[in-house]
């Protein structure tokens, strides 16, 4: 067998067994190819080293360590072999299970990850690393292009994350795969050690992998540049972890990109530190609507319903629903919670009007007063179906007088935009208050507007649905009076 190159023009059967069909990644020290295990009749991912990366005679006893790995969070490796040309030339070679999934880096390119998400992938690979660095096993690569995110097609609620590409991994007291003076490791996420030529442990892997979770979040590379300037930027600074980020996230991505490896969490500490990140996501993002008015508690605030019944809880207005029954409560939480988060303030309300009920949802941060839970537009603020910005209600002819300013809330700053339907119909109200005076942009009312949108097509579309599944249902109010 000849060298990478002559394996992707001859579509060679490597051993008798493997058939390459296509390259389907490419590295500094290796190319993927999609291959055939013919022997067994399944799919396989077939890496194949350039000539003189790895020290083939000295890599035994390190593939029987990466071989003996076995985890779901792992992509595993079946084979191994070496090519021998007609030159005499050799190439190590891998055999892996072909997993069909998009790996994290081409998910950041199309958008935006939510936290959840993120917390899941964070957690995924805590427990791949805890696994393989109990093995001895250190990876020295991680990157988002070596996460996997998977979808097993069995109605799970999200996608599991799996690590790739053991190529460089340094199996403890054994030689590493590379030539000697290489640098392992993708530039931009090498730990500070690694930047510094020294000993590599478990603490490199924890390192990179906080740079990659903190990617998820700002989309970009915090050391980004050539080797030399991403490792002499990592060693002049610590990287800088958003100060909007909630508190739980600030402190485990400033542990794990700890400058010194001790200070960093490792094994089954970092495990548990994602996952009470996990479940503190889990609480902002799809707590219940609790209905007694104490509020479902989440580490960023809480989500309440007012005094009119609750989404299960409305009365019967005859024998089909009206038009906005059925509403998706998670919408509406996210909504209120999103326009708090935009404009950095304690307070939002969403209130949905149909001809004989109402639906709100509140988004309240921890420490306000409990006054803010019994809010209603009833209560001072009449919907009206344009923008409304109040940038100081002491200084409002109108609102100057209201108990939300002058009571225990201290209400100064309020803004509005309408929820309308796409013919027109104003729907409700979506709105954020502050105890502090504060002007709001065209910006911020242009975004409001758009998270306002979101959340009635939501709404439509939980209508329609409704309307295809029985035909009597009404499109509006105009038709329900008819």
């Amino acid at each position: 067998m000849g060298p990478t190159e002559d394996v992707e023009t001859s579509r060679p059967l490597l051993d008798g067994r493997y058939r390459v069909e296509s390259a389907i990644g490419r590295g500094g020290m290796s190319v993927v190819y999609r291959a055939v295990d013919e022997t067994l009749g399944r799919p396989v991912a077939l890496k194949v080293f350039h000539q003189g990366s790895v020290d083939i005679a000295r890599q035994e006893a390190e593939l029987g360590v990466l071989a003996s790995l076995e985890h779901h969070n792992l992509v595993g490796l079946l084979d191994a072999g070496v090519l021998t040309g007609p030159d005499g030339a050799r190439q190590r070679y891998l055999v892996m299970a072909l997993v069909v999934g998009q790996d994290l880096e081409a998910r950041l390119s199309a958008g935006p990850l939510a936290a959840r998400h993120i917390a899941e992938i964070g957690y995924d690979m805590a427990e791949a690393l805890h696994y393989i660095h109990a093995h001895g096993v250190v990876h020295r690569d991680i990157k988002p292009s070596n996460i996997l995110l998977v979808d097993y097609g069995n109605d799970s609620d999200r996608a599991r994350a799996r690590l790739t590409d053991f190529g460089i991994a340094l199996a403890e007291g054994v030689e590493r795969l590379t030539a000697d003076g290489v640098t392992t490791g993708t530039a931009a996420y090498l730990s500070p050690e690694q930047a510094r030529g020294g000993d590599v442990g478990p603490a490199s892997d924890v390192y990179s992998l906080g740079l990659v979770l903190l990617q998820c979040f700002t989309r970009r590379r915090e050391f980004p540049g050539s080797l030399v300037e991403s490792a002499v930027a990592r060693l002049s600074r610590d990287p800088v972890v958003p100060e909007p980020l909630p508190e739980h996230w600030k402190v485990v991505l400033r542990a794990m990109t700890a400058q010194d490896a001790r200070d960093r969490p490792l094994g089954g500490e970092l495990v548990a530190m994602l996952r009470d990140v996990v479940i503190a996501e889990t609480a902002t993002e799809d707590h219940v609507v609790d209905t007694s008015g104490q509020g479902a508690h989440a580490p960023q605030g809480r989500a309440t319903t007012g005094d009119r019944p609750a989404t299960g809880d409305r009365p019967a207005t005859g024998d089909r629903p009206a038009t906005l029954d059925e509403l998706p409560d998670e919408a509406l939480q996210r909504t209120t919670a999103m326009a708090a988060r935009l404009f950095d303030a304690p307070i939002a309300l969403v209130e949905v009007l149909d001809d004989d009920r109402e639906w709100s949802q509140s988004w309240i941060a921890e420490g306000v007063d409990d006054a803010a839970r019994s809010i209603s537009f009833r209560n001072g603020f009449a919907p009206v179906p344009v923008p409304v910005v109040i940038p100081d209600g002491l200084a409002h002819p109108e609102m100057q007088t209201s108990p939300l300013v002058t009571g225990p809330l201290g209400i100064r700053f309020y803004v509005s935009v309408p929820l309308v339907k796409h013919d027109g119909t104003a729907i409700g109200t979506l709105a954020v208050l502050d105890t502090r005076p504060r002007e709001a942009t065209q910006a911020d009312l242009e975004n409001l507007r758009d998270l306002a949108a979101l959340a009635v097509t939501q709404l439509e579309l939980r209508q329609e649905s409704l309307r295809t599944t029985n035909d009597s249902i009404p499109l509006d109010r105009s038709e329900r009076r008819a």
